[in-house]
This record gives structure tokens, C-alpha cells and sequence, in this order.
């Protein structure tokens, strides 16, 4: 609708809406038009759009903006950071209507002199499109992960007799993958004939399964562990080997050589190497260790569940803790919370927690880190707060110096300790500003400082990689849901995936510390 420059109160009356909406916990199917229509921000107008949705499985005011759309300008709407305003300028003035002709013309430099553009612009959207087209045919291993299970379960239980495996960047828990990757000794035509779900894509050109692209890789039994080893190692890993013997299975190759067996989601860099070779592997995070859930959201901000809710959740999946973090003031967007909405927040936490029996929310905050790296509060209502996780979300187009000079002036102020989603990236969607990763956990090493993983599948930030310097400095790792729901406490298995990848341990993990070490934790930042 705004691309099409309706009527702006009638385009906010559906954000409105949907803001009501997403909050909604019970199914519409089950609701009357009429309870709808009383949902606050809704209407009849709306209502009724709703009920068509659910009688017919299709909306007619969508389609009618879908059939005067070209299907390349709907995609242009799924860029980050590239607007309805601004593609409306192009696809109008430049009669530009695929992503591939809108790269051609940022290289040929004719948005320059459009209105709302100019040369900066043009550079930073030819970055956003590149980006876009590379990451076209890569998913979240976390929305692939369930499915590829799924199909190996299925096939080696339609195919007893021979060895089939997930392999390749699901088996590695890669953030990205391609696809569902699959290493057999059966036949992939007799495959597809038995698995229910699996077949080719309306066009004839994809095996896919729940969606997702499938690759069958044949191979003998003898050499079966061989060739899966290749599959789920990096090169990196693989060059540290002379020679790499015919194995049936890849437990048998590691003893061949005399190395410890290492987990597929580890072998990404010599260092996995030589501590096989010494016997001096670490043992790996487990999703188990984890005791208490960091970095939340509640309907404070933009939560769609509410603190005590969220909590008796966490207690139900088995967690000792729960800290609450919704966004502070400057987060206008998100609701965020002024210091008098702060207290009322502390105020119910305390009743919450005289009602608790071995479990506790603390009081924390996600501060936002402002243009000019101070926090959104000020150092004296910061003390309110038992944890303050400093992050950026604001001015996000930033060169490298910018971005370190903003999170280095958070990273020393005292009363900050967990720095959160250190370069605001968004997986397949959205490159994070750069920074020097080895100076800003140098400067959170120098200030007792912890480091995020933020376990969303579209942030995993910081990135495995710069784990192993982490740990190196002796700086901490939380793995934080960053959970704006209930369902979403469940990141931490995402997030549990990548610190795997970068070597972390249970001992290096904040929130792997039970409730009382938490506390003795929190206890300390008040010294």
C-alpha cells in the first residue's frame, strides 16, 4: 500500500492493528468476527479482512496490489534497509523492476541523480544487493535443522540395509546452509520413491524436502566414513592432514590416526587439530549446561508475553533464572521504557520474586549505546539495575572507527557488563557494521566485560569465530535468546550450536553458572 501511495492513515490503521494483533495468544479461527473486531486497533474494516482470510485462504485487497506489482519489484520490499518510497522512485522513474537490473544501474551509477539518492546512497544500496543475490539459496541452520533430522530418520528406516548420514553444513552447524545434504549407500531414484514429502519442485529443477533443497551424495560402504569425514570438515581442517585413510566410518578414521575423535561442528581450524592430536580437546558446550536465560523481552517493550509469564516459562523448561532486559527509552520503536515505567517494571519484579522458591528474574536492561557511545540512562539511574547489557540499535551505517569508538566508550563505562549483539548483524538479511573484533575483546577483557552470543538464528553475534580470542583474553560468553516471546526462549539451542563451533566450554559460558553463582556474579558488578 505504501508503494503504492495510499491513503497514510489507512496504512497505519493496519500497523496499528497488526501491533494488537501479534499479541493475540489464541487462534482466530476460534474467534468470533465480532471479538476481532473489539481487539483493540482493529475494527470491523479489518475484521472482516481477517475473517476472509479464514474462510477463504486468501485475501482480495492483497492481490489486488500483488496483480499490479512485477513480481521483482515484491522482492525489492525484502531487502533491509530499502524502502517502499525509495523503490517506488526507481521502479517508476528508472522503469526498473528485477533486483538484477537495479545492481546493473547502481553500476552504471544512474541513481545519482534521483531524487532521495545520490552517490552515498547508490554505494550503500549496490552493497545491500550484493549481499541480497548471495545469500539467495542459503537458510537459518536453525530452520533447517528439524527437517534434515526428520529425512535421515526417515530414509534409514525405509533403507535398513544400507548407511545413510546427514553430512556437510547442517552436520557442521553451520548459521548459513544450502540445504539438507545427505551421504548414502542407497539409491537416490528408489530414495525418493519411498520418502513421503520428497520430490522435485514445481519447475522439475530441485529435490526438496519440507521446502528445503536435498543433495544425495552416493558412496560405497568401504569408503563411506572416509567420505563423510571430507564432507563435514572445513578445508582448513582437512590441510592439517598428510594423508586421510579408507575408512567405514569416521570414529574408525580417527583411530586409524590415533587423534581424538573431534564433533563435526569443531573442525574448523588447526587448533581443533592439534588439540586432537595432544588429547586435549575441550568438552563442548551442551545445551544442558545452560542454567538460567539472559537478555529478555516482556509487553514492558516489545515483548508479546508478560515478566511473569516469560519466568514461569523459563521455570517450566528447568531454569534456575531469568533475566529481564527489556529496551530502554531510546528504543521509542520498541517501546522502550522511561525511568518511571523502570521502577514499576522493579517494583513488580520484587513481588514476583517473594513468591519464588529456588529460582529468581533479576533486574536488567538493554541499554542502548547512543551515537555518541554514552548509555541511554544516566550512570546514576544505571546503579538501579543489577545488569545493564550495552547494544547498538540506532545509526547503524557506521565505518569501522565510528562503530569502535561508540562501543569502546560503552565498554568502559563501569556501569555496563554485558555487551550485546556487538555488530547488529542480520544473517542473510542485513551484513553488521564492521569493527576490529581483536580491540573491542581486548577493551571488554581490560573491563571485566562479558560478550553476547546472541542466540536469535538471524544474529548468532558474536560469531563463533572470534570465540577462540575470546577465550584466549579470558573474556566470558553468554548465550542470550534475546526472546521477545516464550517460544523463542528455545534460540539458546541455536546459540548453543555456534559457541560449540567456536570451542566453548560450560566454564567460559556466563549463564551456564547455577542460580547462587549467578547471583554471587551479579553480587560483584555492585562493588
Amino acid at each position: 500500500m505504501e508503494l503504492h501511495k495510499e491513503n497514510p492513515f489507512k496504512i497505519r490503521s493496519y500497523s496499528n492493528a497488526y501491533l494488537s494483533l501479534r499479541k493475540i495468544e489464541k487462534p482466530f479461527t476460534e474467534t468470533s468476527k465480532e471479538e476481532i473486531a473489539g481487539i483493540r486497533g482493529v475494527g470491523k474494516a479489518i475484521a472482516d479482512k481477517i475473517h476472509e482470510l479464514i474462510e477463504t485462504g486468501n485475501l482480495s485487497a492483497y492481490q489486488k496490489y500483488e496483480a499490479i506489482t512485477p513480481p521483482g519489484v515484491i522482492e525489492m520490499l525484502g531487502i533491509k534497509g530499502f524502502g517502499p518510497k525509495k523503490i517506488q522512485v526507481i521502479w517508476k522513474e528508472l522503469e526498473i523492476e528485477t533486483i538484477g537490473e537495479l545492481l546493473y544501474a547502481c553500476n552504471e551509477n544512474r541513481l545519482i541523480d534521483l531524487k532521495g539518492f545520490g552517490l552515498k546512497t547508490q554505494a550503500t544500496l549496490k552493497k545491500q544487493l550484493e549481499y541480497y543475490i548471495d545469500s539467495r539459496g542459503k537458510y537459518h541452520y536453525d530452520s533447517v535443522a528439524g527437517s534434515a533430522a526428520e529425512l535421515e530418520e526417515k530414509i534409514n528406516r525405509a533403507f535398513p540395509d544400507d548407511k545413510s548420514e546427514l553430512v556437510g553444513l547442517v552436520k557442521r552447524m553451520m548459521p548459513e546452509v544450502k540445504g539438507i545434504e545427505i551421504l548414502t549407500t542407497a539409491d537416490e531414484q528408489e530414495i525418493i520413491e519411498a520418502i513421503d514429502g520428497l520430490g522435485m519442485n514445481e519447475d522439475g529443477t530441485l529435490l526438496q524436502y519440507n521446502t528445503y533443497p536435498v543433495f544425495f551424495n552416493k558412496v560405497d560402504s568401504t569408503s563411506f566414513g572416509t567420505e563423510a569425514f571430507k564432507q563435514n570438515s572445513s578445508e582448513d581442517f582437512i590441510e592439517c592432514f598428510e594423508t586421510i585413510p579408507v575408512s567405514t566410518d569416521e570414529q574408525s578414521l580417527f583411530d586409524a590416526l590415533q587423534m581424538a575423535y573431534v564433533h563435526p561442528e569443531y573442525r574448523e581450524s588447526s587448533i581443533a587439530y592439534e588439540q586432537s592430536k595432544s588429547n586435549t580437546l575441550p568438552t563442548l558446550i551442551e545445551t544442558s549446561d545452560i542454567k538460567g536465560v539472559v537478555h529478555n523481552h516482556s509487553t514492558y517493550s516489545d515483548g508479546l508475553h508478560s515478566v511473569d509469564e516469560m519466568a514461569m516459562e523459563c521455570m517450566r523448561l528447568g531454569y534456575e533464572y531469568f533475566v529481564i532486559s527489556d529496551h530502554s527509552k531510546a528504543a521509542f520503536y520498541a517501546n522502550g521504557l522511561s525511568e518511571d515505567r523502570v521502577i514499576q517494571q522493579m517494583d513488580e519484579i520484587d513481588q514476583l520474586n517473594a513468591g519464588y522458591k529456588d529460582f529468581r528474574i533479576f533486574k536488567s536492561i538493554e541499554c542502548d549505546i547512543l551515537n555518541d557511545g554514552s548509555m541511554d540512562y544516566g550512570d546514576d539511574f544505571l546503579k538501579e539495575f543489577e545488569i545493564v547489557i550495552a547494544s547498538i540499535h540506532s545509526n547503524l551505517k557506521m565505518d569501522m572507527q565510528k562503530a569502535n569508538n561508540r562501543l569502546l566508550r560503552a565498554i568502559e563505562n563501569p556501569r555496563t557488563h554485558i555487551l550485546g549483539h556487538p555488530t547488529s548483524r542480520l544473517l542473510l538479511a542485513r551484513e553488521g557494521y564492521p569493527i576490529d573484533h581483536a580491540l573491542i575483546i581486548d577493551a571488554c577483557a581490560a573491563n571485566n566485560m562479558v560478550i553476547e552470543l546472541n542466540a536469535n538464528p538471524a544474529r548468532l553475534d558474536l560469531d563463533w569465530s572470534w570465540i577462540p580470542y575470546a577465550l584466549e583474553k579470558g573474556v566470558k560468553i553468554s548465550i542470550n535468546p534475546d526472546a521477545h516471546s516464550k517460544d523463542q526462549i528455545r534460540y539458546i539451542e541455536a546459540g548453543v550450536c555456534a559457541a560449540r563451533k567456536g570451542g566453548l566450554t560450560k566454564e567460559m559460558c556466563l549463564n551456564a553458572m547455577n542460580r547462587v553463582e549467578f547471583g554471587k556474579w551479579v553480587d560483584s558488578l555492585q562493588d
